[in-house]
């Protein structure tokens, strides 16, 4: 953590509180139903919401092409220092935001949950091991190296996927590779089972085409730092963003966009989209100086980390805590939220005023220049 003014970029720090705050909204709807806008594709397309986690990573690259300047001073011991420390913290808060409260309700009274059935993998560990596999290969190996490993990675899963899964449907939630090999290395215990079985979206084999949004995400900040503010740059994200389009749309007639599986061709839909939003947030804020309406948004975009941490934390000790036969959570919306606005609507208000409680505390922090860097 520190208490120092990092270097900014006004469209990037939007670009994150915009992801951050879409993020907070999706991930803590009010009740059982919620617009479809803010749900998941069930299993092969793309939502919306399935455009916040992989553009927070893109995000996490952008942020890359600043603070890994100063590696070049540094010696080979303290970079991998660095690098390390960094991605073992992360994936640490990510694995005990997961065991929170470290006991659960059972018909006798509270229980301690074993390790044996914690879940190892999740949301901060895959950017934990994202940025970490991202930064060795930026920082020890060439340009377009780092881009023949992202094809490999790429090409590599989508062969792997193929081969090993299910002849009959290698896309499927129970005869795809993935799932087969999660459950080989982690276990049925150690996995997410929100799918009613064990299947964790953030596996281990899903992660490594989700290492190219990073990739993308740092040599797009590159990219932008020398060109972005020039009609010639924006054009160029704006002609890349349709082109990976257009090839992620052609891929997905073989090999579906998927967010669950983080297919080949999800990543190069998702970079496509996020090159485009950029691109419009530069024209507006630095070509146009329309700033005024992106104070709200860097909040979240100064301490994204540390608000998305938050809001989950939160969220698991609502659920946590009873009030008589019910969880925290459930009595806000079954007696406010949904007295107000029965079903969807409540459901959306309740996250929209959870969302803004998080800004409170990022906006605090500011006002404070506080900036939590984990």
């Amino acid at each position: 953590m520190s208490k120092a003014t990092p270097q900014r970029f006004l469209p990037l720090d939007v670009f994150r509180g915009l992801t951050v705050c879409f993020m907070i909204i999706v991930n803590t709807p009010g009740w059982d139903t919620a617009y479809s806008i803010l749900n998941h594709a069930k299993w092969h397309g793309c939502t919306p919401t399935d455009m916040v986690f992989p553009s927070f990573l893109f995000a996490v690259g952008n942020a890359m092409s600043f603070s890994m300047r100063k590696f070049a001073e540094l010696d080979n011991t303290t970079v991998l220092a660095k690098i390390f420390r960094r991605t073992i913290l992360i994936f640490l808060l990510g694995y005990l935001m997961y065991w929170l409260p470290f006991v659960r309700h059972t018909d006798t009274g509270l229980e301690f949950i074993p390790i044996s059935d914690t879940r190892i993998l999740g949301v901060l560990q895959r950017i934990a091991l994202c940025y970490c596999f991202a930064s060795l290969l930026i920082h020890y190996l060439p340009k377009k190296a780092v881009w023949a490993v992202s094809a490999l990675f790429l090409l590599g899963y989508w062969a792997i996927m193929y081969f090993f899964g299910d002849p009959a449907d290698p896309y499927s939630l129970t005869g795809n590779a993935a799932i087969r090999f999660d459950k080989l290395v982690l276990g049925d215990s150690h996995m997410y089972h929100g799918e009613g079985i064990a299947f964790d979206p953030e596996g281990l084999l899903s992660t490594l085409p989700a290492i190219v949004n990073v990739i993308a995400g740092y040599f797009t900040g590159l990219f932008i730092q020398e060109h972005g503010k020039t009609t010639l740059g924006r054009t160029r994200l704006l002609q890349m963003g349709g082109l990976l389009i257009l090839v992620a749309l052609c891929w997905n007639t073989i090999f579906p966009i998927n967010k669950k599986l983080w297919t080949s061709s999800y990543v190069l839909f998702t970079v496509g989209i996020d090159l485009w939003i950029l691109a419009i947030l530069i024209y507006i804020i630095d070509i146009k100086k329309q700033e005024r309406w992106t104070g709200f948004f860097t909040v979240f975009g100064k301490n994204p980390l540390f608000l998305y941490l938050l809001s989950e934390v939160l969220v698991i000790f609502l659920y946590f805590f009873q009030v008589g036969d019910m969880n925290v959570h459930r009595w806000i919306n079954t007696y406010i939220f949904q007295a107000i606005l029965p079903g969807k609507p409540g459901s959306l208000l309740f996250a929209l005023l959870y969302m803004l409680l998080c800004w409170s505390v990022g906006k605090i922090l500011d006002k404070k220049r506080i900036y939590i860097r984990v």
